[in-house]
């Protein structure tokens, strides 16, 4: 082989050798880009999922946000504290629909001015426990249970000196009832602002229990009444005896 074919040998290999070198940066430079490409939509896409996913956790904390504050509310307080404001809750908003009732359905003027006092005085009570329960992150129920509603059911079916006797009777129970357990509430509870409302609530409620024992059908209504004009008619034949023994 002359020397000028080697030299032309030579020249191919050297541009085959270039060629192949420039190939292989070319690729390598491709493929890294293809790896940055992919980290960054990787990147992207965690990002992208990380927010979502915090974006939930705000939402579902925002959703649950009362709940929580209300849970947070009730287990600062005492259980026995916890169960008197619900049940106060509830009987209260029965007192004023029942006093309601009674002033369209009583007969007897006695059941509708009793009626109407508890629609004034249980609603004011009604008010000032709400605004305790809000203090303390607590949100009190706003309807009647069933148990409640049966017997307001029951009532409603009634009218004149039938429902006077059954409503007496009804509002004798709950007030007797009502005395006992905010007498326990007002001495024993844990909450200060809970036993304050109590003790200030607890003077009308025992008025309350006064009046409803004069109620139309309450048990024992006029019972003191009937035993004071029997001794007092006792008395009077007895003085009347002792006059006629000292006559002559």
């Amino acid at each position: 082989m002359s020397n000028q074919q080697l030299i032309k040998s030579a020249h191919i290999w050297a541009l085959a050798v270039l060629l192949m070198c420039g190939f292989w940066v070319i690729a390598g430079k491709a493929g890294i880009r293809g790896e940055e490409q992919n980290s960054n939509q990787n990147s992207n896409s965690s990002g992208t999922t990380t927010r979502s996913q915090n974006a939930n956790r705000s939402n579902r904390n925002s959703r649950n946000s009362n709940a929580t504050g209300e849970q947070t509310g009730m287990a600062n307080m005492a259980a026995a504290d916890r169960n008197f404001l619900m049940e106060a809750a509830i009987g209260g908003m029965m007192e004023v629909e029942l006093g309601r009732m009674a002033t369209q359905q009583g007969s007897s003027d006695a059941v509708k001015q009793f009626g109407q006092r508890m629609v004034d005085d249980h609603s004011k009570a009604n008010q000032e426990l709400m605004s305790l329960a809000q203090s303390k992150g607590i949100t009190l129920p706003t309807e009647i249970d069933e148990k409640h509603k049966k017997d307001m059911t029951k009532l409603s079916a009634l009218s004149g000196a039938e429902f006077d006797r059954e409503y007496g009777k009804m509002m004798l129970s709950d007030h007797r009832k009502d005395v006992s357990e905010f007498e326990k509430q007002s001495t024993r509870a844990t909450d200060p602002d809970l036993k304050a409302f109590a003790t200030k609530t607890l003077p009308t409620l025992k008025e309350h229990l006064q009046m409803a024992e004069s109620l139309p059908g309450a048990k024992g209504a006029g019972g003191g009444n009937m035993n004071s004009s029997m001794n007092s008619n006792r008395n009077r034949n007895s003085n009347g005896n002792s006059n006629n023994s000292n006559q002559p």
